[in-house]
């Protein structure tokens, strides 16, 4: 009887050592980290201001992949309006909700962004410019796709302060390491 015993918890300790190993084999196939990328996005901004203000954007932005789905890195906006203008800077977090597989991509990923900053408006009075500051963050999500092997394509919206929502189309490109 001694030995029935034994050989069941050697079944069993074999058994959680093989699910345990397992656990450990996809995580370091999928650690590859993903080349860095840059972006170029334009789109349209809504400000919250006694009914809807429209601008239009054009940025920049730059991510470095930490883990298959992580990312981070900084992204310029430019906004334009009738005598006015913003910049935008915020450094972003990016969590890619899938991750690729096999080393290829999903044909679709859908990512949510947040990021912080310096918000930044300059306006044109007829007593000269003025120029202000104050801290930014946008937040939301959106979806992008690979179109070749390096190009890919995106659609987000924002929530943001100084408050407004934002759309705005993508095309970004996968750099060497």
């Amino acid at each position: 009887m001694d030995n029935l015993g034994l050989g069941c918890r050697i079944s069993r300790f074999s058994a959680v050592a093989m699910l345990f190993a397992a656990t450990m084999v996809n995580p370091a196939v999928a650690q590859e980290r993903r080349s860095p990328s840059a972006e170029l996005a334009a789109g349209w901004v809504g400000f919250a201001d006694d009914g809807i203000v429209s601008e239009g954007l054009v940025g920049v932005a730059a991510r470095w992949y930490l883990s298959p789905r992580i990312s981070v890195g900084p992204e310029v906006v430019h906004l334009s309006g009738n005598s006015h203008s913003h910049l935008m800077v915020t450094g972003n977090l990016t969590w890619d909700l899938l991750a690729p597989a096999a080393g290829r991509l999903p044909r679709a990923t859908p990512f949510l962004v947040a990021g912080g900053g310096l918000f930044r408006t300059r306006e044109t009075f007829l007593a000269g410019p003025f120029t202000s500051s104050e801290g930014a963050f946008t937040a939301g999500g959106g979806v992008r796709a690979p179109v070749g092997e390096r190009v890919t394509i995106g659609i987000d919206a924002r929530v943001g302060w100084e408050l407004h929502l934002r759309i705005n189309g993508s095309i970004g490109v996968r750099l060497r390491r």
